[in-house]
């Protein structure tokens, strides 16, 4: 194998690692964000059950207006 093909061939191989590691990278971001996300529904989630029922409800009987 020619010197100039050894050469070219360890660049394009250490683009692929740079380009490995610059995907892994983003993909362990996009996770943390995905976590933290879920993280926050779940808390949401938890939270509108310790809300109060809701007038639309229709579970609660709701006094009529002031004008009846």
């Amino acid at each position: 194998m020619s010197d100039d093909r050894f050469i070219e061939l360890e660049s394009r191989m250490a683009f692929q690692e740079e380009s490995i590691q610059s995907l892994s990278q983003s993909l362990r971001h996009q996770q943390q964000i995905i976590d933290e996300l879920l993280l926050t529904i779940e808390e949401l989630r938890q939270r509108l059950k310790t809300v109060s029922a809701s007038p639309l409800d229709g579970d609660v009987a709701e006094p009529p207006p002031p004008h009846y």
